[in-house]
């Protein structure tokens, strides 16, 4: 590698890389999908078809034809990302480059940088260094903060009230929002990131937060959706204290049509989705809430389904996974007003 590189023997860590004015990760496109640093610039040197043909040259005729083809490819899109990316860059530009494993791809990327001047340092070991700090760090990071819960029957307004202490100054930890998933089983709002890239992003909004004080979480279940939290932070989560909400449930009825307006909008959707209840509830029950779906009842179907399928399962789960959230906070409904309210007690407490 161009002697004017920098090397990285590991990865700086959230504070370190700050240090850099861009992280460039020059994986292929779907490499970067699955995970990456969070903040990382995707400038792939080989697509992901170039990726895929390159190798199977390699497999087939050996390591020199490869190259030769991969030299071309990646040389033509280093190009590109001059013309683009790096074309307003200033002389004092600073970045730090990773690929897999930090060899030939990064280096091709930095080499060429580093020959304009630029300081350009590559993490050794690339993608796979990061990972492992990643790894390492979730299995003892999670044990340095103490962490208050949220809990609270379904349509509590949680996640309202998680948004609103972090308004009111309080530190919080939104795992559903990393996670794009409401946690429950009609919660799927989209794609949801990897489990890999779930842990990353657990992992950077753990780091910038201060285990001097209290850290707000809502308690969930191991998993959200397909994904799992961390071990040690759920390990942590259930020897937490918290806060249980208690909402009449014509509040909850109210605020859970507020926030699944698309199922109104789409019935056809919520009864596909409703379906994953038949095993537990039986036939008959799913043809009822289906009828109050298509007449449009759906104060009294929301009502039915809390009572039915949600509430119970509460009930069993909530003193057996979190034994700690003794600590009840009524609310009216989820008003902004009244969530103003609890947040501000709850941060004066």
């Amino acid at each position: 590698m161009n002697n004017a590189v920098q090397i990285a023997e590991q990865w700086p860590g959230w504070d370190g890389a700050s240090a850099f004015e861009e992280l460039l990760d020059v994986r292929s496109p779907d490499e970067f999908a699955e995970d990456h640093a969070p903040g990382a610039v995707n400038l792939p040197v080989l697509q992901n078809d170039e990726r895929a043909t390159v190798g199977a040259l390699y497999v087939q005729t050996g390591a020199f034809p490869a190259r030769r083809l991969g030299a071309g490819l990646v040389s033509a899109n280093i190009a590109r990302h001059f013309a683009s990316h790096f074309a307003e860059k200033s002389r004092d530009y600073r970045p730090l480059v990773y690929c897999w494993r930090g060899g030939q791809r990064s280096a091709s990327l930095a080499t060429v940088l580093a020959a304009v001047g630029w300081r350009v340092t590559v993490l050794r070991g690339g993608y796979k260094t990061y990972r492992a700090h990643v790894r390492d760090r979730l299995e003892t990071r999670p044990g340095e903060y103490k962490y208050r819960l949220i809990g609270g029957a379904t349509g509590s307004a949680k996640t309202q009230l998680l948004h609103r202490l972090a308004a009111h100054g309080a530190q919080s930890l939104d795992l559903e929002g990393l996670a794009n998933h409401r946690g429950s089983a009609l919660g799927h709002l989209g794609p949801q990131p990897t489990q890999k890239m779930f842990e990353s992003r657990v992992l950077a909004a753990l780091e910038k937060l201060d285990p001097t004080f209290p850290v707000w979480m809502e308690a969930e279940s191991n998993r959200i959706g397909a994904l799992y939290i961390p071990a040690q932070l759920w390990a942590a989560m259930k020897v937490a204290g918290g806060i249980e909400l208690k909402m009449p449930v014509g509040g909850r009825v109210a605020h859970l049509l507020s926030e699944y307006e698309h199922y109104v909008s789409d019935p056809s959707e919520l009864i596909r989705t409703l379906r994953q209840f038949a095993t537990a509830h039986g036939g008959p029950q799913l043809r009822e809430w289906e009828s109050q779906i298509t007449a449009g009842h759906w104060v009294g179907f929301v009502a039915s389904l809390l009572a039915i399928h949600y509430d119970p399962r509460y009930a069993a789960s909530a003193g057996r996974c979190f034994p700690n959230i003794t600590q009840p906070v009524a609310l009216d409904d989820a008003s902004d007003r009244e969530l103003d309210r609890v947040a501000s007690e709850l941060q004066e407490a």
